[in-house]
Order: C-alpha cells, then structure tokens, then sequence
C-alpha cells in the first residue's frame, strides 16, 4: 500500500499505509528481480494503542478499506476508505470519513487524484487535481478546493514510487531512505519531507506473533516482508531551535509486493493500531504486451 497521507487532524494519512505500488524511472537500479505489486483488496480494524499529551482520547474504532489494481502498462489504481470513531468523554464522539482514489503513470510521470474529508455531520471538503512530470519540474493543476496551478521540484516523488523507492532500499540492505512526497493532501498544496526507517528483513516462514491472513496465505509466505517506519515532516514549516517533530508517522510490515500489514498510525497526540482483518487477491489484468 501506498504511503499517502490524505488527512484531517484526527485522520491524518493513510493512502501509503495499505498501498501496493508501481514501478518508475529515474529510480537507482538494484540488484534482483522486479517488483511485481499484487492487486488486491485490504481491510483493516483500527484500536487506540495510546495517546500522549493528555489527549482527550478514550477510545477509537474504525477501519481501512483499500484497494488496488492495474500493472505497469495500464498504471496503478487505488481506492482508500479510512472512517474512525473518536470518543473523547462525557458522551463526545467524532465520525471522520476520509476517500481517496488515485491512478498513478507506472513511469511515475503522472498522478491522477481525488480526495473526500468528512467530520461529523459536516460538508465534505474536496480534493481534486492532476499532477504531470515534464524535465526537472512537476506541474499540478487543482480543480478543487480552488482551481490553481504551480510547480513542485522535479525530485519530488508520487506515492506509488514511493513505495517502490522504499522496498528497492530495503532489497539493496539501506536502513534509511529520505524523499519528498506528493500525494494531494490537506489543501491540495503540501509537499511532505519523509524519512524512512527500514529494518532487517523478515522471511515469510519466520514465527509471527499475531498472524493474519497475509502471513497465513501461502503464496505469501515464500515473499520477504521489512518493518518500514515512514515520518513525515511539513516541508514549509520555519526551522526552529531543536530537532523538527514530524507531523505524522506510520509504521507496517511491508512485503516485497506491496502488501502492508501490522500498521501503527502516530498522529503524535495519540496512536493506532491496524489489524489485517482481510486480504483478497484480485485476478491479474491482462499482461504488458
């Protein structure tokens, strides 16, 4: 699954969380085989793990819907759903509806985006837009919530090649993996800085502690899995004294095609907790020709 962040303070990120992605070019080339990124469907139950800073959090229900299709001909689709229940005391409760869908070049050179907030009862606030890759710059064009047009740096990186950036590191033995992130979020506007965290590989037949039905499915026990933590910091935001705090964080086990599973959400005042609940392999398109 992708790591994008489409957000709200209470639902910050998640397109990256579950998300299988596509391959790109301009990538530094690793040794092995290619990445062959399985479309498939993902459910995910969320729980509070803990909350910091006196948040005013008792409980969290919720769940994450995604899906994926598509190859390196036709590009990648994804659809994301993440609804949670926030109860913070004396009978409050909050309903936060975040949809997404995407469609991503396999080549990395254009990214399609449409993105849905709701809190409560309230109008939903959209997102929509296009973004195209042309020589060192990446020009997007939103529709809403304004319709403008600007420039990103031409390093900047869509959540598909995102994911394939990270899972090439992890295959050539890197720890740590920095890059800029566009994925449409918030205002349509953000560029993220990310940092990723990359453990030691996983081998599918190793002992798990709470299995799931990736890690009880044949076919994916014979795949190498990473634990992988992405941070992302606010690009824009005025360096101050000390280190900067990232304004999000996310933690899964990845495996080597694109499938997510133990997450663990940080939106810094409190954490959650993702279980796989379900995993549906979806028949194959037809091949590249």
């Amino acid at each position: 699954m992708p790591v994008s962040r489409q957000t709200t303070r209470s639902s910050r990120g998640l397109l990256a969380i579950v998300a299988v992605f596509a391959m790109s070019t301009g990538s530094a080339a690793v040794a092995g085989p290619a990445i062959n990124f399985l479309p498939h469907q993902a459910l995910y139950d969320l729980s509070l793990v803990k909350t910091r800073n006196n948040a005013s959090v008792n409980t969290v229900r919720g769940r994450i819907l995604y899906n994926f299709s598509g190859n390196a001909c036709e590009g990648y689709t994804s659809d994301f759903r993440q609804v949670s229940e926030i109860e913070s005391g004396e009978g409050k409760n909050t309903l936060s509806d975040l949809r997404s869908s995407s469609w991503e070049d396999a080549a990395g050179k254009s990214y399609r985006f449409k993105i849905g907030t709701r809190m409560d009862d309230s109008t939903e606030s959209d997102v929509d837009g296009i973004a195209e890759r042309t020589g060192d710059h990446i020009t997007v064009k939103l529709k809403q919530p304004v319709q403008k047009t600007f420039q990103l740096d031409g390093a900047t990186v869509f959540p598909t090649e995102q994911i394939e950036r990270i899972i090439e590191a992890a295959r050539a033995g890197k720890s740590l993996l920095n890059l800029s992130v566009y994925d449409g979020s918030d205002n349509g506007e953000k560029v993220y800085n990310t940092l990723t965290v990359i453990g030691q590989p996983i081998k599918g037949s190793g002992a798990v502690a709470s299995p799931d039905p990736s890690t009880k499915d044949d076919a994916m026990k014979s795949l190498t899995r990473w634990p992988v933590t992405v941070s992302y910091y606010d690009r824009d935001a005025k360096a101050n004294a000390g280190e900067q705090t990232p304004v999000y964080a996310m933690s899964f086990e990845l495996y080597e095609n694109g499938v997510s599973r133990s997450l663990v959400l940080d939106y810094n005042d409190f954490v959650l907790a993702g279980a796989m609940g379900k995993l549906e392999v979806k028949t194959t398109g037809k091949p590249c020709k």
